[in-house]
């Protein structure tokens, strides 16, 4: 399957089979989210995998968006290592470099037979208290991953797609 395949066919899975994912899956898809690129090559970003019950049940009190899920990827980004834009210190690197890495986690998933959903229906502060994260980390998206129930197809909306003129602006 062409990178393009694979991305047309990924889509949010919204209900997940009750099958473990092999621990050689999972292993596979956090050493390719560890191999992605961030700012200045900080790697910032930070993976928690919610893999216990009581881990899994803490983010159904998150959100409701868990979809039966046997994993939950909490991601999150080191504030004392992202990269600052010097004419805007303000502006900052954390969200990017969460989105490329979950992009990476999402794409190989995809390729090993897993199914995945992005998730930020969630109060980061809540899930701050709740799996006890550093102070100096923030969250960013939540991520089910596991077997697409094998009932489970795309919502409607995956196809729709806006125009390429709509997006892609020539100047």
């Amino acid at each position: 399957m062409t990178f393009e395949e694979m991305a047309e066919a990924r889509y949010s899975v919204k209900k997940f089979a009750d099958t473990a994912i092999e621990q050689e899956k999972l292993d596979k898809v956090l050493e390719v989210a560890c191999k992605a690129p961030t700012a200045k090559n900080a790697q910032a970003a930070r993976i928690y995998v919610l893999k216990s019950k009581d881990a899994v049940a803490k983010a159904g009190e998150l959100t409701a968006c868990v979809y039966g899920a046997p994993v939950v990827l909490l991601f999150t980004y080191n504030r004392d290592e992202i990269y600052h834009y010097p004419q805007e210190p303000e502006h900052h690197s954390g969200d990017e470099d969460c989105s490329i890495v979950a992009t990476h986690v999402m794409f190989e998933a995809r390729e090993l037979g897993l199914g995945t959903c992005w998730v930020n229906n969630f109060t980061p502060a809540k899930a701050k208290s709740l799996f006890e994260i550093p102070e100096n980390e923030e969250p960013v998206l939540l991520m089910p991953i596991g077997y697409a129930h094998p009932e489970f197809q795309p919502l409607p909306p995956h196809t729709r797609k806006r125009p390429m003129e709509e997006i892609v602006h020539l100047l």
